[in-house]
């Protein structure tokens, strides 16, 4: 086992000291001889960038590269690099900042590692892909609640229950390739891969908004002066505004620029970006991803487990030698079965030839890591607080295990979750109405009938009207909804013996009956005699 970790140490190293693949993934680290190309940089900014490009290789021609810099072969100026030049790279030419991890990299760990990938797609379908329905404010209710106009009342219920159709459809249509729930299980899977996301919302002419999508978190960046954002893709750039505000565009010829709502994962260390959860795992992650790397080479270049061979009382020729280490070197690899023949001297009467072949390792090899790599899996869904029962694991030990993990889920993770993302989204929402606003639907913990149990309950004993009940149900509002719901005395009897136990008992006395079929069938009325069967 000491060399699988040596196997693990060196790649962590060699992954940690060389440059990241992914960094000339980065549009924004070009040179400005590569960006002033770009379709939608406004000429006045072209311009402007050309020339205090040309006066910073003037002043200190060491500070451009090689292949740009023109410095005189007189020139005696200064040339160090003045740490104030902000013109090095497309971050300092649109004045963005850098994210403090490479994004590319993040979400490329959402697609590469298992665990990772479950864990995120766990919070994303817990927390926007149950759907969302639209509640009326506490405002509102509130007003209801104080009007004596029972008729007034009513319309305004009526109205609001057309208003919430009329909402939903405009919202759908905000975007004609996506419904909302996908839209926002982009945009919070993007949040949980890199730490941030990014809601595009493009307006109409007459100001309202008419557009709603997802921008992809790797290819914006946060403006210095948090005056918007900026997105490189290909060979055309865009600037975006913060959502609901009127700046002027600083980069772009665009004189009316969509807005983003930016959501992100709060981090002490960074204002302008967000951190993933699954940062704090990073060695989790990558350990894991090396040590399935290892069995991956175990496999290619060790099909056949490693061998002995003694030779005795001869000597190979170096043909012989050739062959048979070409065969264990090459021969091996990715075979199922071999045959390898060496021709070897005779026995003569003082020396007897001896060869052996013996295999080190002859069992049944199981997966290097096993423990390590479940810890590790662990680990990534600790930083995520995703239990394994919401992944579909076999490690809970129990139903009511399994239950109370989801009720910390729920707690701790979906439901805080989707407070922010509401408030967010409920910007957009209040553009159109006051009166409603959007909720999303929540992690159920309890089955349809315990849940229709408790809404009877509460309707009984007049904690809750008819009409709070049927919305809690999504269903519309009724006009005799909003009074208490007044028992009958016969009803009154019923909920105080089960209140009581009696209906329990009852029921258990019957459930304990004989199956005859005079208990099934019942009596025969008085004066037709005994039942024929």
């Amino acid at each position: 086992m000491n060399e699988n970790f040596d196997y693990i140490s060196a790649s962590l190293n060699t992954q940690i000291k060389d440059p990241t693949p992914f960094a000339n993934m980065d549009p924004f680290t070009k040179s400005w001889d590569e960006l002033k190309g770009l379709n939608g940089i406004d000429n006045n900014f072209r311009r402007r960038t050309s020339r205090s490009i040309t006066k910073v290789a003037s002043e200190s021609p060491a500070y451009l590269d090689s292949a740009s810099a023109t410095p005189s072969g007189d020139d005696s100026k200064s040339k160090q690099i003045n740490p104030g030049t902000v013109y090095r790279n497309g971050y300092g030419l649109f004045d963005v900042i850098t994210p403090p991890y490479n994004m590319y990299e993040l979400a490329n760990f959402y697609d590469t590692n298992f665990a990772n990938h479950a864990a995120i797609d766990a919070k994303v379908e817990n927390v926007v892909g149950l759907g969302y329905r639209f509640d009326i404010t506490d405002r509102t209710m509130l007003s209801f609640e104080m009007s004596d106009d029972e008729g007034r009342v009513e319309r305004a219920r009526n109205r609001i229950e057309r208003a919430k159709i009329m909402l939903r459809d405009w919202l759908e249509d905000l975007n004609d390739d996506d419904s909302f729930t996908t839209t926002m299980e982009k945009v919070y899977t993007d949040l949980q891969s890199t730490g941030n996301g990014f809601l595009e919302v493009g307006r109409k002419v007459n100001g309202e908004i008419g557009y709603l999508g997802h921008i992809p978190a790797t290819t914006i960046r946060v403006r210095r002066l948090k005056d918007g954002f900026v997105q490189i893709i290909g060979s055309k750039m865009v600037y975006f505004r913060n959502f609901g505000a009127r700046n002027a565009n600083p980069i772009t010829s665009d004189g009316r620029p969509n807005e983003i709502i930016h959501l992100k994962q709060y981090s002490p260390l960074n204002t302008f970006y967000g951190i993933p959860d699954i940062l704090s795992a990073m060695p989790s992650l990558i350990g894991d991803q090396l040590a399935s790397q290892y069995n991956i080479d175990y496999f290619e270049n060790k099909a056949v487990p490693r061998y002995v061979i003694t030779v005795k009382g001869a000597k190979l020729s170096a043909d012989a030698e050739d062959k048979m280490f070409r065969f264990l070197q090459t021969g091996l690899k990715s075979q199922s079965h071999r045959t390898l023949y060496i021709p070897l001297p005779g026995d003569t009467d003082n020396n007897k030839v001896e060869f052996k072949m013996e295999p080190i390792e002859n069992g049944i090899q199981e997966g290097s890591f096993k423990e390590y790599r479940k810890q590790n899996r662990d680990d990534i869904l600790i930083a995520h607080q995703v239990p394994i029962s919401k992944l579909g694991g076999s490690d809970s030990s129990g139903i009511a295990a399994a239950i109370s993990q989801d009720r910390t889920f729920k707690e701790q993770v979906s439901r805080p979750a989707q407070r922010y993302l509401e408030k967010m989204v409920n910007k957009i929402v209040k553009e159109k109405t006051d009166i409603l606003e959007l909720k999303f639907n929540e992690l159920t913990l309890t089955d349809e009938i315990a849940q229709s149990q408790i809404l009877e309950r509460y309707v009984k004993t007049q904690v809750m009207t008819p009409n709070e009940a049927r919305e809690k149900l999504d269903l519309p509002q009724r006009s005799d909804g909003d009074t208490p719901f007044v028992m009958s005395p016969r009803q009154a009897t019923d909920a105080r013996a089960d209140l009581a136990g009696n209906r329990q008992r009852d029921t258990e006395r019957t459930n304990n009956n004989s199956d005859s079929p005079s208990t099934i069938a019942g009596r025969n009325p008085q004066g037709e005699g005994r039942s024929s069967t």
